[in-house]
């Protein structure tokens, strides 16, 4: 049964997309068969594994809003292990659309349902905003995992995330967990980023990953190229952060699952 785990931050430009691509391509390549949603009408993990929205004719738009069967909409990647469920911008309309739905809150939970038997972890690009796509996102899941970047408001508004986790815990009656913090675009040689990451380890509400990804020219060119980090430097610095943080990821689930 998949582990799901949502990437979220309502902020953004903070390296949420690329640790959602980049994480399933490392626990992919580790033996892990895995299933990559991209939930964003900006369709930027679809077009990161190489993949063209405008030449799809279903999307995970479809399979939330019209039932649309999930195995005729999940594509392969040129990575082995790992499988997307594209999007494309027709899932902004969704946003409103799901309103008409008495289970507008439980419609990605229940698309998921139909193949959480099949894949050993299941990563959510959630979009960055807290409204109904979002919440969607969060109660598919069992986990959520944060980016955060070293800058000096790192932790400004994410006391809003933090409440509507809580939220959907008490309301919506789902027991979802955060499975920690991951420290991005982080550079070792500025002061206050080293200053911003002890303060973060400090305040943070839970657990903050060993591992953090460096600002790295390959991680911001991969995407262009459609292709994860994995494939288009794996000896890179960023490359190297990542393999480090699936493998710290991977020890602290299967951890939990055998205790």
């Amino acid at each position: 049964m998949a582990k799901i785990i949502a990437v979220c931050n309502q902020k953004g430009g903070v390296g949420k997309t690329t640790t959602c691509v980049s994480l399933a391509a490392y626990l992919a390549a580790g033996g892990r068969k895995t299933l990559l949603v991209d939930f964003d009408s900006q369709a930027n993990a679809t077009a990161g594994v190489g993949l063209d929205y405008q030449r799809l004719f279903h999307t995970v738009y479809h399979t939330l809003i019209s039932s649309f069967p999930l195995q005729d909409v999940i594509k392969k990647t040129s990575i082995f292990g790992l499988d997307i469920l594209p999007s494309s911008p027709h899932l902004s309309g969704a946003q409103v659309e799901l309103n008409n739905f008495p289970d507008k809150e439980t419609r990605l939970r229940n698309v998921l349902s139909q193949v959480k038997d099949q894949y050993d972890y299941i990563l959510i690009d959630l979009p960055p905003s807290l409204g109904l796509l979002t919440i969607n996102g969060l109660v598919a899941a069992d986990y959520v995992l944060i980016p955060i970047q070293t800058e000096y408001y790192a932790l400004e508004g994410l006391s809003q995330l933090i409440n509507t986790i809580d939220l959907i815990r008490r309301n919506l009656e789902h027991e979802l967990k955060i499975l920690g913090a991951v420290l991005t675009l982080y550079d070792r040689r500025n002061r206050l980023d080293r200053l911003v990451v002890k303060h973060i380890r400090r305040h943070f509400p839970g657990y903050v990953f060993d591992a953090m990804i460096p600002r790295n020219v390959s991680l911001a060119e991969a995407p262009s190229f459609g292709k994860s980090i994995l494939q288009y430097n794996p000896r890179s610095e960023g490359a190297r952060a990542y393999h480090h943080l699936s493998q710290e990821l991977m020890r602290q689930m299967e951890k939990e699952i055998t205790i």
